[in-house]
């Protein structure tokens, strides 16, 4: 069996990003992911990445460069179509459309495009008619046209498909967990600042909707089932834990649509890696539907980002789902009909254990590898080999799975002698497309006396900086070490998460009690409870079997911002230990 963990497991490639002051700030980047089925493989296609990645099992991901498509535009979407693979970007000036029938060729036909257009998304029907949609913005809607499906020139003006609608679907409004980041006067303040800097329109647009909140509708995808079409989209920004997709529905492809009565679409606010927007459906060839979007870090620059992925499908009532419970703890992934509501294997058992390391610098302290949050990290007070991190899990557990998740903590660095800066939405930036090193020797002990290797990286030469370590036929230990060897541009040791997951031997906690909800408007609820559990998963949605949305905390109360006004909710609160989980009763608000 093969295991994914989210943040996938790819080798997100370095940015070299100049920043207002005109420093240069790196960090790692792929968002706004493409994944389609094309000649029997999986090619994802992400955003700042110079290429591409595929699969043959959606686990194991190889790297294929590119240099002769605008690998410089945001948001790439990829589409099948025939023996083609059709690819198009983002454009402010005049998008183009590519296609050829071998990516790894590196050839690509180009074909002149006829209008301006941003995150785009080609989509061919059952009848072999061309449909285009597209839209980044906070005050435009999302936009869809016919294309002829030769010189892919528009036939017929473009349409209005919906707008964003923030005092109607509360999962659009900005703000961490929804709750608007600035009062008043501080947005103010930052405009009057941005008054007198050197902006084009268009940055200063981007600044000042950023600065006031204003929500974003973008990313548009679609997929067509039975008949139907469901029109995907990101909001309302990727900055927060809130990233999210929300769906449209339509018995036409240009509509007139409809809110989904399932909204939003993707949504993944809580656990270790938050946010699940901008991202793509696809049906692999078992029949099984995924979806993938982005999720945020967002420490080190505002576009940090991650991908993530998680099993989706329909209902009987043709409602459009993504299981995005314990949505980046260990998930098999079979090569052939999986069901995409089973609960995970195995268990984390790894939260707030006590951790202690070689070394550690000021404010990055070894507890903040095992307290479920990817933006706080621990690392080394030097760059030297050898520098560790170890994890006291208390007791000898039954380990099966143990994710690494390493990180970047403030890199200074310049742009490399004869390489220069390329513009990518409206700003400059430089992606190093050499595959860096990252060594490291993961070690177990029962006793903190005799240690032995779970797995050997040291000599590899990989960049994997989400690596997953199965260990699916278990693994008796207490300790586990961390020894850093080397990472990207000779950095000091930085972890982010060290992650571990198998069988408490326990029994799952008691159920939740005293359950209660307080309605603090027409798109938010406020939930709190009594329980003994390690964490807690509030699901929630608009029928009392159909709790698609979810949020996982480590606390007994949870803020839900993402609501549909008018919308009945119904809602469990699940508890979870190191040795299961334990289902509430569902209630109505």
């Amino acid at each position: 069996m093969k295991y994914i963990c989210n943040p996938l497991n790819i080798g997100y490639k370095y940015q070299f990003n100049k920043t207002f002051e005109g420093k240069i700030c790196v960090s790692r980047e792929a968002a706004d992911p493409s994944m389609i089925l094309f000649q029997g493989r999986y090619f994802l296609f992400p955003s700042m990445s110079c290429g591409f990645w595929h699969s043959l099992d959606l686990v194991e991901w190889v790297f294929q460069p590119l240099s002769k498509i605008p690998v410089y535009d945001y948001a790439p979407d990829v589409r099948a179509v025939g023996e083609y693979l059709y690819f198009c970007a983002s454009n402010h000036e005049q998008g183009v459309f590519f296609r050829t029938k071998n990516p790894f060729s590196g050839e690509f036909e180009k074909i002149e495009g006829d209008f301006p257009f941003w995150d785009p998304d080609l989509f061919v029907d059952d009848d072999g008619r061309f449909y285009f949609y597209w839209g980044s913005s906070t005050t435009e809607p999302i936009y869809g046209i016919e294309l002829d499906s030769r010189t892919m020139k528009p036939l017929g003006k473009r349409i209005e498909l919906f707008w964003p609608s923030p005092d109607r679907m509360g999962f659009e409004r900005s703000g961490e967990n929804h709750v608007p980041e600035r009062t008043p006067e501080e947005k103010q303040a930052i405009l009057d600042q941005i008054q007198h800097q050197p902006l084009t329109p268009e940055m200063r647009q981007t600044i000042t909707s950023y600065v006031m909140g204003l929500p974003y509708i973008e990313g548009a995808w679609m997929t067509k089932h039975e008949g139907r079409y469901y029109l995907q989209y990101g909001t309302p920004g990727s900055g927060a834990n809130i990233y999210a997709d929300g769906v449209y529905v339509s018995e036409f492809p240009l509509g007139p649509f409809r809110a989904a009565e399932n909204n939003p679409y993707s949504y993944m606010p809580g656990g270790f890696s938050s946010g699940a927007g901008h991202g793509s459906t696809m049906e692999d060839r078992y029949g099984n539907w995924w979806h993938v979007s982005t999720s945020r870090i967002c420490q080190n620059h505002n576009f940090e980002r991650r991908i993530g992925l998680w099993p989706a499908g329909w209902d009987r009532d043709g409602g459009l789902f993504c299981n995005q419970r314990f949505g980046d703890w260990p998930r098999p992934v079979r090569q052939g009909k999986m069901d995409p509501w089973k609960d995970p294997e195995w268990m984390l058992i790894s939260y707030r254990k006590n951790a202690t390391a070689s070394s550690f610098a000021e404010g990055r302290i070894p507890a903040n590898v095992t307290d479920e949050n990817i933006r706080t990290v621990w690392t080394a007070a030097s760059n030297r080999p050898g520098e560790w991190i170890e994890v006291d899990l208390g007791h000898e557990y039954d380990i099966r799975a143990v994710q690494i998740n390493f990180a970047d903590d403030g890199l200074s660095l310049s742009l490399p002698e004869g390489e220069e800066l390329h513009g990518a939405l409206h700003q400059e930036r430089w992606i190093d497309p050499v595959t860096q090193n990252t060594r490291w020797t993961l070690e177990a002990s029962r006793n903190a006396r005799e240690y032995y290797v779970i797995k050997d990286k040291s000599g590899t030469a990989t960049d994997l900086p989400h690596d997953l370590v199965v260990l699916e036929k278990g693994l008796k230990a207490r300790y586990l070490r961390l020894r850093v060897e080397s990472l990207p541009y000779h950095q000091a040791a930085c972890v982010s998460g060290l992650r571990v997951f198998g069988l408490g031997g326990g029994n799952p906690p008691d159920p939740a009690t005293e359950v209660s909800v307080l309605r603090t408007g027409e798109l938010d609820i406020d939930i709190r409870w009594v329980g003994k559990g390690i964490g807690y998963l509030v699901t929630w949605g608009y029928a009392p079997d159909k709790l698609y949305h979810s949020y996982e905390v480590f606390s007994t109360s949870a803020h839900l911002g993402g609501l549909v006004k008018g919308q009945t909710t119904y809602f469990r609160v699940d508890s979870f230990n190191e040795s299961g989980i334990t289902k509430g009763t569902v209630l109505q608000e």
